[in-house]
């Protein structure tokens, strides 16, 4: 798949960004993103530069929480099916 430009505009400043991604789904993204600044500066933050690295590490914590949930659940699934692989043996043996 070649890449793409898809022109974004995130806190007034126009990017050019570079992508084999579907550029509605990076639009999307940073629509995401420009909402979770809009969201802070609503909430007292000044500084358009400070809300945004606060919405990236938000993110960035969600993201973390969000691959720590699955591993956790990969492991549940891992350890339930071991548990049924040692019973159906026990039940052939």
């Amino acid at each position: 798949m070649a890449a793409d430009r898809v022109e974004l505009t995130l806190l007034g400043q126009t990017l050019s960004v570079r992508t084999e991604a579907d550029p509605d789904y990076v639009r999307t993204l940073a629509r995401y993103l420009e909402e979770r600044v809009g969201a802070l500066t609503k909430s007292g933050v000044k500084d358009p530069l400070a809300a945004l690295t606060l919405a990236a590490l938000d993110i960035t914590d969600e993201l973390f929480r969000a691959r720590e949930d699955r591993e956790r659940q990969d492991g549940d699934v891992n350890a339930r099916l071991s548990a049924l692989v040692q019973m159906l043996e026990r039940f052939r043996s």
